[in-house]
Formats: C-alpha cells, sequence, structure tokens
C-alpha cells in the first residue's frame, strides 16, 4: 500500500481515486470475481502475468497490496478495463468480449447529457418491444 503522500502525489487519477475510495482495500475480491465469471483459473492468469501463482493468490485473498502498475497488469490480463475492474460489483456473473462492449458502452452512455440519455433508452425500449413481441408472435404461430 501506498505510504506516503509524495507516492500519492505521483500517482494517477485514477490511482488516486483507488486508493482514496477504499476500493484498494477490496481489489483482491474484485479480481476473483472477474476471472471466476471469465471461467479462468489463477494459474492461467498468473502464467499471462508472468508471476508465480502463489504471489497471484496472495493479491486475490488480500494477503499482499499490490503495486498499482501490477493491477493495471490484472486488468489488462483479464480483458477488462481499468474502471471494470476497481468497479465491478455483484452483479457480474459473466464476462465475455461482447460483455466488455457493453460495459464500455454503457459507460459512455452515462456520460451524455439527461436529454440524449432519454432519446437512447426510449429506442433501446423501442427495440426490447419489438423483440418481445416478434417472439411472442413466433410463439403464438407455433402454438397454433
Amino acid at each position: 500500500m501506498l505510504t506516503s503522500l509524495d507516492n500519492l502525489n505521483n500517482q494517477s487519477s485514477l490511482a488516486k481515486l483507488v486508493v482514496l475510495s477504499g476500493i484498494y482495500m477490496n481489489i483482491g475480491d474484485q479480481i476473483k470475481r472477474i476471472r471466476t465469471a471469465k471461467n479462468l483459473s489463477q494459474k492461467e492468469v498468473a502464467l499471462s502475468l508472468d508471476m508465480d501463482q502463489a504471489q497471484f493468490s496472495r493479491i486475490e485473498n488480500g494477503k499482499t497490496d499490490p503495486a498499482f502498475s501490477t493491477i493495471e497488469k490484472v486488468a489488462q490480463a483479464l480483458g477488462v478495463g481499468l474502471a471494470e475492474l476497481v468497479n465491478a460489483d455483484d452483479m457480474l456473473t459473466e464476462v465475455n468480449s461482447y460483455d466488455k462492449s457493453v460495459i464500455e458502452k454503457m459507460a459512455l452512455i452515462d456520460q451524455l447529457e439527461e436529454k440524449e440519455k432519454s432519446a437512447f433508452f426510449t429506442i433501446l425500449d423501442a427495440l426490447v418491444s419489438k423483440k418481445r413481441l416478434k417472439d411472442s408472435l413466433s410463439e403464438a404461430l407455433n402454438l397454433a
């Protein structure tokens, strides 16, 4: 863990956010959730990091505080963005490249103005309704 304010001042804004918000303390849990959601073993991830499996296990189990550069490498090895890694939540059940794209797009949508967000979600709702209607009609035709 960072030991002085000088070290903190030398870190990126995201590193400061991670440290100051307390997410840093739970990073092992976040890593483990994403790793298991992707059906990866500790050994597979450790190998891609060129790290000993025991060291990776200590990071995941919160027995050691990884350097920020290590956290960045872990995020890359897991195929997720750094923000996704530190913001992983309990709803994360499966992460794949398609989901990653959706997560990245949702982050961009979140940056839109309220009026633009409203328009986007109106269109999305219409598409979902259309899909449900098609499915219902197909099911009704199959029953007939």
